[in-house]
C-alpha cells in the first residue's frame, strides 16, 4: 500500500477525500491533520467515516511521516507555506488550494490578492486535469488540483478549441453550484435562509476561476481565449450544472462536435458524452463528468455540463492524480456511478 497524509482534513474536501481513501485498494491514509480539530477522532468530526477509520486529527504532519504523498487542502495563502516543506523532505504533493494553478507569480497576485511566496514551485507544477495533461502526471513531484468550476467548464470546452469548432472570443459559461463549494465554514451568504429558496449569482468578473479557465484553455489548444464566467449559488448541497453559450467558428454538423470529444477524451473513463442534457444527480457522489451539446439558432453551439464539486471537482480529481503519480490504475478507488437522485 502507498502511504499519503491529508493536510486540512476536516473540511468538506479533506473529509470527502478521506472517505474515497479508507476504501481505497493500493492507498492508506499514513496521518491527517487538522489545526482546529487536533486531538479529536476522525469519526466523530465527520460521523460518516465511523467503522472506517480510528484515525485521529494530528496538529501537522509529523516529520516520521511514511507518508509518500500529501494532499494540501487548506485555504489559498496557507499551502505555498507548506508545500515546499514537504516537497524539501522528499514527498511528492497535490495542491488542492488555489495557490499553484497559475504558473504567473504577477496573475496570482493579481487575482487572489497576495504574493506568490513559491514562486520557483509555480513554474514547475502540473496542473492536474488527467483527461488532458495525463503524460505529465506520473513524473510530478507538485500537482495542483483544478478548481471545481474550471473542471467542469475546460472539460467541456477543450476539445472544441482544440477541433477549431468554436470562437475563443466568445464564450458565455453560466455556472450553478451547491453551497458545499463555499466550504466548511457558515457565513452570511451561505446562510439556509438566504439561500435555501434563491439563485445567486456572484463575483460576476471578479470570480478567480475565471482567469484559471481562461489560461488553461489557453494551454490545452494553443489558441488565446476569453470568456465570461458567472457562478450562481444554488439551493442544492454539492454537484454544478454549467450552460456554455459558445459561437461557431464555422458551420459544423453534430458528427464532428462528437467526434471532437471522442477523440479528445478516448480512454478516459470518467468523462461521458450524453445524448440527452447532463444533470447532477446523475454525477452526484461521483468523479464522472457529463457533457452534452445542442445547437441554438444559426451559429451558436450550447454545451452543459455536470460534475460533483466535491469529488471530479476536487477529491476524487485529487485521488485520480494520486493513481497516476504512483502508477496505479486511474480509476483506483473511484470506479463507482453517481448517485442518481
Amino acid at each position: 500500500m502507498r502511504k499519503v497524509a491529508i493536510v486540512g482534513g476536516s473540511g468538506y474536501i479533506g473529509a470527502e477525500l478521506a472517505g474515497l481513501l479508507v476504501n481505497h485498494p493500493g492507498i492508506a491514509i499514513a496521518d491527517i491533520a487538522s489545526h482546529t480539530h487536533a486531538g479529536s477522532m476522525v469519526a466523530d468530526i465527520h460521523p460518516a467515516l465511523s467503522a472506517f477509520t480510528d484515525l485521529r486529527y494530528c496538529k501537522s504532519i509529523p516529520e516520521n511521516s511514511e507518508a509518500e504523498l500529501v494532499f494540501v487542502a487548506t485555504e489559498y495563502g496557507s499551502s505555498m507555506e507548506q508545500v515546499p516543506g514537504f516537497l524539501a523532505r522528499g514527498m511528492k504533493v497535490i495542491d488542492m488550494s488555489g495557490d499553484y494553478r497559475f504558473t504567473d507569480a504577477e496573475l496570482y497576485q493579481k487575482w487572489y490578492g497576495i504574493q506568490h511566496k513559491d514562486p520557483d514551485n509555480l513554474k514547475s507544477r502540473v496542473y492536474g486535469i488527467p483527461e488532458l495533461f495525463r503524460a505529465r502526471i506520473p513524473g510530478a513531484r507538485l500537482v495542483a488540483n483544478p478548481g471545481c468550476y474550471p473542471t467542469g467548464s475546460i472539460l467541456a470546452l477543450a476539445p472544441l478549441l482544440r477541433a477549431g469548432l468554436i470562437d475563443p472570443s466568445d464564450i458565455i459559461i453560466d455556472a450553478k453550484s451547491g453551497t458545499s463549494g463555499a466550504g466548511i465554514q457558515p457565513s452570511a451568504f451561505t446562510h439556509h435562509a438566504r439561500c435555501a429558496q434563491n439563485i445567486e449569482p456572484y463575483k460576476i468578473g471578479t470570480h478567480r476561476h475565471m482567469p484559471e479557465i481562461a489560461s488553461v484553455l489557453g494551454e490545452a489548444s494553443g489558441r488565446e481565449v476569453d470568456v465570461t464566467f458567472v457562478p450562481h449559488l444554488t439551493p442544492m448541497v454539492r454537484g454544478i450544472e454549467l450552460t456554455i453559450y459558445t459561437r461557431l467558428a464555422r458551420p459544423a454538423e453534430p458528427r464532428e462536435i462528437v467526434d471532437a470529444y471522442s477523440q479528445c477524451y478516448a480512454g478516459s473513463r470518467f468523462v461521458r458524452l450524453v445524448q440527452s442534457i447532463p444533470t447532477v444527480p446523475a454525477v452526484a457522489g461521483s468523479n464522472f463528468c457529463d457533457i452534452g451539446f445542442a445547437f441554438s439558432g444559426k451559429d451558436r453551439l450550447v454545451v452543459v455540463a455536470a460534475i460533483d464539486n466535491l469529488v471530479k471537482g476536487g477529491a476524487g480529481q485529487a485521488v485520480q492524480n494520486a493513481n497516476l503519480m504512483f502508477g496505479l490504475d486511474e480509476a483506483a478507488g473511484l470506479w463507482f456511478p453517481g448517485m442518481g437522485v
